[in-house]
């Protein structure tokens, strides 16, 4: 595809915001502009600062200066706008990681429309399932065949040709939704409620609390964009003015080269992207001093990976956190507060819980429950479902997505597992994430997923899906066995282990459950 504009680079971008970020001139704006503006605004200042580096799985990497991506963009929006998207409208972006990912996303809200980043690889049925749910005028990508009007990569390529003068100002609303399928298996929309307007900080990013930042800040996107770790970085990170180093597809070697090369200065990711960057061969001596900080998201955090964080980039550099795609809560902690919190996910920040029993009743400090969570003084909901049944919600607007968890004595967050994965076996109850951090730590096993399966004698047995560091020489069950039994109380070792070549994971680190135990007779 012509990317008319971009430039093949290999210096770096500075974490400590040296490059010019356009703050002459945009910051002088006060208020609320429009996701349009703020790019156009970003552009004036500094047009030929550098607002995007990609770096593709192969090749050299791509930087996009502000004024490309403002140009592009507007170019896309006017293609987009000629196709029926406007405000009020919704448009499906089934792009992978790519320049033309971002010149569609800036171009839809520009345009007045909504975006929805799905997977560009789902299978016919299921795209097709999902456009109908969501009930998007256009989808952008690579396909054949679909019931919804299709723009196409070579129309994008095309539209280089388009005027590059500013369209009318709109504000999309609402800006974004993100598809999941959640624990049910069936395609759902979650949309957030918020307009595509950008104001100046009224406060500081919560890590500030704990540690100085500098002006601007360079951050890697190692996550796919249809995931919301990936997309709503990127969308901040657009609208804020720092420079973006975004990955085609991760790697984890490639992602320590970028951190290197580029100086980058924070970054976000799932355990299974920070373990795996952790087993890099020499990582431990390599330069990461860019670093300011790294955090994780997504799910719970194997013991062993947080220790080997903290011994790259230092305790007070790397944070835990539990979130979710409905932004009903958020709790955050220090990889140092960690040392005397095991397992722990972190305090509330501006988020109030509840740990709830089956039957409403808040449990007190220790006791495993239903996590509920909502924002100080929110009753009215942070998202809306579309073509799912909204998750339960207290009458007092506390919001729970299924996870299952305890609060220490101080308010510390102990996530369990989900309810829908939790395995019932002789009657006592095994949370698959335990026994997968449990069995993440032994050297040879490079992923691990563990389900439960149909057993005459426990109801439900343990089964260990393991995939080994070297398939040539994986671990014997008996070594998995007795590494685990050190780690875990007797009924929830797994009783039998099954190697495989791959776990197939997405690029943003999940695995279905549901299937990989369908395969097995469950």
């Amino acid at each position: 595809m012509d990317r008319a504009g971009e430039q093949t680079v290999v210096d770096r971008v500075d974490a400590n915001g040296d490059e010019d970020t356009g703050d002459a001139g945009v910051g002088a704006a006060t208020g609320e502009v429009s996701y349009g503006q703020r790019i156009r605004d970003l552009a004036a200042a500094d047009p030929d600062g550098t607002a995007v580096v990609f770096a593709p799985r192969s090749g050299p990497e791509v930087a996009i200066t502000r004024r490309t991506l403002d140009d592009r963009s507007t170019q896309v929006a006017r293609l987009l706008t000629e196709r029926g998207a406007g405000p009020g409208t919704l448009l499906a972006l089934a792009l992978t990681n790519s320049p033309e990912h971002l010149y569609s996303s800036v171009g839809a809200w520009k345009a007045g429309a909504g975006v929805l980043p799905i997977r560009a690889d789902l299978p016919d049925w299921e795209r097709e399932r999902l456009l109908e749910v969501a009930g998007v005028v256009l989808v952008v990508g690579d396909i054949a065949g679909s019931a919804v009007p299709v723009v196409t990569p070579a129309d994008l390529a095309a539209s280089v040709d388009r005027p590059v003068d500013a369209l009318p100002d709109v504000v999309a609303l609402p800006a974004v939704a993100v598809a999941s399928s959640g624990s049910t298996g069936r395609p759902k929309v979650i949309v957030s409620p918020l307009p595509g307007v950008w104001a100046p900080l009224t406060t500081p990013p919560m890590v500030s609390e704990w540690i100085d930042l500098p002006p601007a800040i360079s951050q890697l996107v190692p996550a796919p964009l249809y995931h919301t770790n990936g997309f709503s970085i990127c969308q901040g990170m657009l609208m804020a003015g720092g420079a973006m180093v975004l990955m085609e597809k991760f790697d984890a070697a490639q992602a320590v080269d970028l951190i290197e090369r580029y100086r980058i200065g924070c970054f976000t990711a799932v355990p299974t992207m920070l373990a795996r960057m952790a087993r890099v061969d020499g990582v431990g001596e390599r330069d990461l001093s860019s670093l300011v900080y790294v955090m994780q998201g997504g799910s719970a955090c194997p013991d062993w990976v947080v220790e080997a964080w903290n011994a790259l980039v230092g305790p007070e550099r790397f944070f835990l956190t539990y979130g979710s795609t409905e932004r009903v809560g958020l709790t955050i902690m220090r990889g140092l507060d960690w040392l005397d919190r095991r397992g722990s996910c972190g305090r509330p920040f501006e988020t109030e819980i509840r740990i709830l029993d089956e039957s409403g009743r808040d449990l007190p400090p220790g006791e495993t429950g239903e996590i509920y969570l909502r924002r100080p003084g929110q009753t009215a909901p942070t998202f809306e479902y579309v073509g799912a049944d909204a998750p339960p919600r207290t009458d007092d607007g506390y919001t729970t997505i299924g996870d299952l968890g305890w609060l220490d004595a101080d308010g510390f967050l102990y996530i369990a597992d989900r309810r829908v994965d939790m395995i019932v076996t002789g009657g006592a109850n095994v949370f698959p994430a335990e026994v997968e951090t449990a069995l993440s730590g032994h050297p040879g096993v490079h992923d691990v997923v563990v389900v439960g399966l149909p057993d005459p004698e426990w109801g439900r047995r343990v089964h260990a899906i393991v995939e080994p560091v070297d398939a040539s020489a994986p671990p014997s069950a008996s070594d998995l066995d007795a590494f685990v039994r050190t780690r875990l109380a007797a009924y929830k070792v797994p009783k039998d282990y099954e190697i495989v070549a791959r776990i197939p994971r997405t690029d943003a680190g999940k695995v279905n459950r549901g299937t990989l135990t369908a395969e097995r007779g469950g």
